[in-house]
């Protein structure tokens, strides 16, 4: 069971050479696809850096253990890092997040993976569902730029990643999230248009003056 999971969430890493993350991935076609990267706050190249991120963290987390890379998962936008999941060892937790840092581009690191012995497979699959069914209330909603927006559910929690326009919509973004049905709560690092954590420097890199 374990094998065929980590073969699976392997091939979705690579994918996301090729689909967006977030409510963008329902976009389908390397032309379609690139279209909406340049449409996003990130743009495409912004897009591809986020992706690269991503792939070079999987690639970290299955050398050290399958059981890290199969219990965790990233959102990247810009360089920010938000890592979700459920691990029942504290010291996996801390080692994951240190491999994180690792990769090259990291600006800030969200940690969000919780140290329990919660979930299964029934909670999974609520989760899910209810992750599907926020991007796609996203998608439709007036006032939300869905594609800027990453979205992932574990045991409960929803949690977003990305940039707003402003405060109205992400109001209206974490409203449509605490509605769902089987969400318990709702964390947020969306950040807005103006926020300049969007233009920080990798640590390391900072900018001489």
């Amino acid at each position: 069971m374990r094998n065929g999971f980590v073969r699976a969430k392997f091939a979705a890493a690579l994918l996301a050479l090729a689909v967006l993350p977030g409510c963008a991935g329902l976009v389908v076609g390397a032309a379609a696809t690139g279209g909406v990267a340049a449409l996003q706050e990130r743009g495409f190249a912004g897009t591809a850096n986020d992706n690269g991120i991503a792939l070079e963290i999987n690639h970290l987390w299955l050398q050290r253990s399958e059981k890290m890379f199969a219990a965790l998962q990233t959102q990247i936008y810009e360089g920010r890092v938000l890592v979700s999941g459920a691990v029942t060892d504290p010291d996996m937790r801390a080692e994951a997040i240190q491999l994180v840092w690792k990769a090259k581009g990291v600006r800030e690191v969200l940690n969000e993976i919780e140290v329990t012995t919660e979930g299964g497979l029934s909670a999974y699959a609520k989760d899910t569902w209810s992750a599907n069914e926020l991007r796609t209330r996203l998608l439709f909603a007036r006032g939300v730029n869905s594609i800027n927006y990453s979205v992932e559910v574990v045991n409960g929690t929803v949690y977003m990643l990305g940039v707003a326009a402003d405060q109205a919509e992400h109001d209206r973004a974490l409203n449509i999230a605490r509605n769902l049905a089987n969400v318990r709560r709702v964390v947020s690092h969306v950040i807005t248009r103006d926020d300049p954590r969007r233009t920080r420097p990798p640590p390391g890199e900072e900018r001489r003056s």
